[in-house]
């Protein structure tokens, strides 16, 4: 886990170097994040937590059956919630993309 850690923080920071010049340029900008990118990471986050949330809540249910109603509760209001975020940062990338 420490060498993933390791090449990520490596790869962060090499990334840091180049996007330094990039957005430094004068005129057009070597690099643009369209709101379609935005959207796309939202989108990716939303089902990673989402997934996160079921896992979690069916290994909850397969410990403790008689807590399964109050579990599957709680999963679905953390799902709407994240939902509803999720919508929200969607907007906000289309009303970007409109602009």
């Amino acid at each position: 886990m420490l060498r993933v850690f390791q090449i990520c923080a490596v790869l962060v920071v090499a990334l840091l170097f180049m996007a330094v010049p990039a957005m430094a340029a004068e005129g057009d900008a070597l690099i643009e994040f369209s709101p379609s990118a935005g959207a796309g990471i939202v989108m990716l986050g939303a089902a990673f937590g989402i997934a996160r949330i079921g896992a979690a809540a069916v290994e909850s249910m397969a410990r403790q059956p008689e807590a399964s109603g109050d579990i599957r509760g709680g999963m679905l209001l953390s799902a709407a919630l994240i939902e509803g975020a999720t919508f929200f940062a969607l907007v906000v990338c289309l009303l970007a993309a409109l602009k």
